[in-house]
This record gives C-alpha cells, structure tokens and sequence, in this order.
C-alpha cells in the first residue's frame, strides 16, 4: 500500500511540474528517439524542445527548456532561413503560425502519426505539420500540408518539409556527391558560422551530381558504432534542397523539402499543397545503427516488394548494344539458361520504324518493334524465354523523346522546350511535359500498351537519362514556375497507375546511373540502378555509399566486362 501511495505522489508530482511549466507537449517517440514539442502559453507558438535520444520520464520532459520555433516562418522577427515565406492578396508577405490543435492515431500496427495544427491568427492560412513515426525501425517521416481561404491565389516561395534544430559542440556533414560512373562520394566537412546547401536544379534525373541523402554528426566525425548522429534524407524525384544553417549562438538548423528555386507556387484557395516526406533516424550508437534501422525499415515499409527475393538476370546490352536481331537474342538466351538465371533482358535498340532505333540520335518515343530487327515483335521473344524455362524483360525510357522521331514531329508541344530559343539537347534527347494530362497517359500506355499486347514480360528496365533542359511548359502556359513541381507530380501519376493496373511488375529505377534513388520513387520499383559503372572494385565503393540508407536488395548490379578482375571476384 505504501508504495501504491508513492507511486501516486510521483505521478501527481510530475503533473504539478508539467502544469506549472503552463504548457503544451507534443512528443514523437520510437523505440529509441524523442521529438519533443511545446507551445508557449504567452504567445501560442510552437517550439522544438529537444531531438535525440528517447527521455523515457515526464520529468524530464517539463524540465526542457522551451527551444526554437519548430516552422520558421517569414517577415517576422526570426533572422535566419525560413521553412515557410507566402505572398497574401493584399500584398503582405509576413506569416505567423500559432498552434491550434494536435491529434495522435495509430495508422497500423507499429506506426504512429501525430499531426499538429498551425494558424495564423490574422489571416486564413493554416499549415499543418505530420510526423510519421515507427517506433522499431526508429524512423520518422516529416511533412507539411499548407492551405488557406483568401479570396484569390496566395503565393508560396518557401514550402519546407522539416526544420529540425540541433545543439552540438561541433557539427560534421557527410554529403554524397559525384557524377556519372563516380557516384555517391562521400566527404565529411565541419560546419561553420552560415549556411551549406545541397541541392539539385535538374528536374528529372536530379540525382546525377549530388545524391538526395545525408548523415549528420554531432560534436565529433561520425563513427560506425558511436557517436550521435542524424540520417536524413528526401522523398521526393525532382528538385530538392538541404539547408545546414549554424547561428550565432552554434545551433544548427535542418530545412529539407523541394528546391524553391524557380518554383514560385500559386496556392488556390482551398487547394492543399503537400510537401515530400522528409525521412529521418537519429542514433547514438553510430553509423551502423542508424544504417541497419533504415535499410530494416525500407524493407518492410517503403522499398516495393521489400522483403521478397529479387531474380537474377543477364543483359544483352554489352553483348550487342544497339546491333542485335531475333536469332542473336535467341542465342544469348541460351546463354541466359546455361548460366541458370531468371531471366532475359533485352535492352535499349528494339524499337521505331521510320527513325530505327540504331544510336541514341533517333527513335525515343516511337515504342513499336523495329521491323527489320524483330519481325516476329517481342511476342516471339517472349515466347523464346517462356519455352526456355526463363522470363522476359524489356528496357523503356517512357518520359524522354529524341527530336528525331515520329512522337516529335507529331506532338512537339507535349515537350519541355523554349519558345523563340535554338533547343538543346543532352544525350541528344528531350524530356517529354508530365504536367500535360495527356502526357500522363502516353507514358503510362507505353506500359499498358506493352502488357496488353505482351502479358508476358515480366519485368521493366525504366531508364530516364536527361535531366530537364529547355525549360518551358507549353500546357502550363503563364504558370512556368509549377513546371518543377508538377512534372514530378504528373510522374507519379503515372506510377500510381501502373502499380494499380500491375501490382505484381517489378521495374527497375534507372537514370543513367544514380540518377534516381529516392524512397518515393521506390514505392513503385522493387531496385534502382546505382551506377554505370559496373567496375567490381569501384562497385564496392559505390555500393556502400548507397548502403548507408538502402538495403543491398535495392541496387542492381551487373557482372560485366568493365575491369580486369577475374569472373569470380565481380560475382
């Protein structure tokens, strides 16, 4: 009885602690993290008490000091970069979000969502500000959902997905950094007084020169198996922008969301506008830990098809490149048998008739079988693998066109080109408009279309090799600054249906290596294609750059002629 009563004084006492303290708390645990919030009961804001290593008692919590402002906005009295910066109709370009309400739920075994209501309190615009959490894996999602009900469009310059503060000694970055076939290079620098950004300004195949992920140590260099140390990383296939900022008193403050840089947006009323997801763990075991808990929560929540087996394959691409016909594909799928894999793959070079697809000069976007190479379609190769014991795949670049093809000559305007402006080409193509409705369902029939006709393959090669150049939208037309935001958006438009239609197609994220390695884009492709680079030593390097946040089941990798070491040593 006695120490019933104890326990009861205990529990009164640390509610008198909290009531004392006359606030709010929003906590956002895991199994091994706490996200604390409070609102100030003077002003009706919201701050972010602490991010680190879980506090397991509420006397702890109220003893927190009450922080920074969780969702930075512009025009008030904060100096430093804002998560939030809005133009209102009157020409006011000040916000001042107070909090309003928050909730708790469950949305399924071992996942938990927390979602916070801000307000301003002089005009009608609200942000509300999700957290995911997954309390075994020690992951949690970050985004933001803004909306308001001025009278005509509000203008939104900064649109953060997270603002994280942390409180070190020292901070040290690691950044992933490279370009093609020399990917995902790891460099460690600390931060200083200012800002550091990373950042991509390329649209489709973003990823090309700076990887989408970061690490984070607090006080000294990050370490495998101690130390504090922050995973971060963006949901998100377009443009997208990491902000380091260290103050004046040595704090230090996360922004992650997409770029704003040319992507001015124009927010209806009442239309909600919804940020990427912000991926994040924090460890104070080191690296390894907080490695082991995003590649343990890929696998079960994100990465599709994450805790099934992949197949092994074999490419013709090597073998033949662009020079190939039926009988030689025949040939090399009895090569593909003698080896025991799964399947053949037959890559770039199958298609377009009035440009043959014999370089990558011509025929992108012309998606019927080239007749002099397949005169009997890729039905027959289907059917040659399927006899064989071995399943098909098929290589596709559905966004993309070259200028010389007949989708060009019949449909420019559903291209990204300028206006009045010689047009320039990378890897002498052109990316096709996926803000245009009827763009969306082009590319999407270029697989439907596929599938119907051919139910057999059983695999898809998705390749995207340019990022956006010439950049201008004939269908948005005085709305130019969408373009980055909506292109992504009509992107995964497309995605969602395929995976409603094909829920049991694998695909492969290719971009010309690299390119495209971020966890929404992952929902719909069972692996993604790290590198060109296919050299067995340098593989090892870049392998486990992406390893820190991907599991090994997610990158595809191929046994080929690039380098010199013995067939045994690349497998």
């Amino acid at each position: 009885m006695k120490i019933r009563h104890l326990f009861l004084l205990c529990l009164i006492a640390i509610s008198a602690t909290l009531s004392a303290n006359g606030k709010t708390v929003i906590p956002i645990t895991t199994d091994n993290i706490s996200l604390i919030y409070k609102v100030d009961d003077k002003n009706g804001r919201l701050y972010q008490s602490y991010l680190g290593q879980k506090l397991s008692f509420d006397s702890d919590i109220a003893q927190l000091p009450l922080g920074n402002e969780a969702y930075l906005t512009h025009g008030m009295e904060d100096y430093f970069e804002p998560a939030i910066r809005v133009l209102h109709n009157d020409g006011n370009p000040s916000l001042l979000l107070k909090y309003v309400s928050h909730e708790s739920k469950q949305l399924q075994p071992g996942v938990n969502e927390t979602v916070i209501l801000l307000k301003d309190d002089k005009y009608p615009v609200e942000v509300k500000l999700h957290f995911i959490a997954y309390p075994k894996e020690n992951i949690i999602k970050e985004y933001a959902e803004i909306s308001h009900q001025e009278k005509k469009p509000v203008t939104l310059y900064n649109y953060a997905s997270s603002l994280l503060h942390l409180n070190g000694s020292k901070y040290f970055l690691t950044e992933f950094a490279g370009d093609w076939a020399h990917e995902v290079n790891m460099k460690e620098t600390e931060l200083a007084f200012g800002k550091k950004m990373l950042d991509t300004k390329l649209g489709s195949r973003a990823n090309m020169f700076c990887s989408p992920f970061f690490l984070l140590a607090l006080d000294k260099k990050a370490e495998e198996n101690a130390g504090n140390v922050l995973f971060g990383t963006i949901g998100w296939t377009g443009n997208y922008r990491f902000t380091f900022e260290v103050d004046n008193e040595n704090g230090l403050r996360i922004l992650s969301g997409i770029n704003p840089y040319a992507s001015e947006y124009s927010l209806k009323p009442n239309e909600l506008f919804r940020t990427p997801e912000f991926i994040f763990t924090y460890s104070a075991e080191g690296k390894g830990k907080a490695s082991r808990d995003f590649q343990r929560w890929a696998r079960k929540y994100q990465l599709k098809d994450g805790e099934k087996s992949r197949m092994t394959l074999l490419n013709n691409w090597e073998a033949t490149y662009f020079d190939f016909n039926e009988d030689k594909l025949v040939n090399i799928m009895d090569e593909a048998v003698t080896l025991g894999v799964d399947m053949f793959l037959l890559d770039d070079g199958w298609f377009a008739n009035k440009y043959p697809r014999s370089s990558d000069h011509q025929g992108l976007g012309d998606w019927e079988e080239t007749a002099t190479k397949l005169p009997n379609g890729i039905g027959k190769l289907v059917k040659e693998a399927t006899d064989k014991g071995i399943k098909f795949g098929l290589w596709i670049e559905p966004e993309m066109v070259n200028p010389k093809s007949e989708l060009y000559e019949k449909h420019k305007d559903w291209v990204i080109h300028l206006p009045n402006r010689d047009e320039y080409y990378f890897r002498n193509q052109m990316v096709l408009d996926l803000s245009n409705p009827k763009v969306q369902d082009y590319v999407y029939g270029v697989v439907d279309n596929l599938m119907t006709k051919y139910p057999g393959i059983a695999y898809f090669k998705w390749d995207c090799n340019s990022p956006i150049t010439n950049i201008y939208s004939p269908y948005l037309k005085d709305q130019q600054s969408h373009l980055y935001i909506e292109h992504v958006r009509g992107l995964y438009n497309v995605l969602e249906r395929i995976k409603q239609k094909y829920p049991n197609l694998p695909m492969m994220l290719c971009s010309g290596g690299g390119g495209r390695c971020d966890y929404e884009a992952l929902k719909y492709f069972t692996e993604f294609w790290p590198s060109d680079n296919t050299d067995a030593v340098e593989r090892i390097f870049i392998q486990w750059g992406y390893s820190h946040f991907f599991p090994a089941k997610s990158m595809a990798a191929h046994v080929t002629s690039w380098g010199k070491q013995p067939v045994k040593f690349r497998t």
